[in-house]
């Protein structure tokens, strides 16, 4: 087997434009395999310092029509479009799943390296859904970080959204990103580089 064959789950993955997004869904079988998976995250301390939040079928519809409730309720200025956005958010892909870091403040852990464990289960929902067939894409907008929504959606004050992991079936042809090549990422580290202290 080839280095970039066993790579191939990484090279393979991008992100899918949630208009792009489809049935069918992962089944629960799928869903759960993906989810433990995922998990399998650096976690120093072993805090588990994330948990999921499932939001699919009619729940999906419903999320959307409560964002812009609660928007003409405090009197945001919506045009149809922004109207339109808000409530189709999260109901092109059949699942979505909140990423949500639980943070310990004042932890030997630093709470960057508690971030970084939930941002590191995202990104394997990401790589985990791709290497099923399936299409996702990591978003966040608005409702990660408005506290009315962030209340909607049950997130407490010592949590964070990571982002909303949408996933489901590419319909039609995804357009290739180009990325970038060894040399424009790797520079080497050497002790003449250091300043002088």
């Amino acid at each position: 087997m080839t280095v970039e064959s066993r790579l191939r789950p990484l090279t393979d993955r991008q992100s899918t434009p949630q208009r792009f997004l489809g049935l069918p869904a992962p089944t629960e079988s799928e869903l759960r395999a993906l989810i433990e998976a995922a998990a399998k995250v650096s976690d120093h301390g072993r805090l588990r310092p994330w948990r999921l939040l499932l939001i699919h079928g009619e729940a999906r519809d419903a999320l959307g029509q409560a964002l812009v409730d609660m928007r003409k309720a405090r009197g945001d200025e919506m045009d149809e479009a922004v109207l339109q956005k808000d409530l189709q958010r999260f109901s092109h892909a059949p699942v979505v799943i909140a990423v949500i870091a639980r943070l310990t403040p004042d932890h030997k852990i630093p709470e960057v390296e508690q971030l970084l464990s939930a941002a590191a289960l995202a990104q394997n929902l990401l790589i985990g859904a791709c290497a099923l067939g399936y299409g996702a894409i990591w978003l966040t907008g608005w409702p990660a970080y408005d506290e009315t929504a962030l209340r909607m959606l049950g997130v407490e004050s010592h949590e964070k959204v990571v982002g909303f992991i949408h996933i489901g079936t590419a319909q039609g042809e995804v357009p290739p990103r180009e990325r970038p090549s060894y040399e424009q990422l790797v520079r080497e580290w050497r002790p003449a580089d250091m300043p002088a202290i």
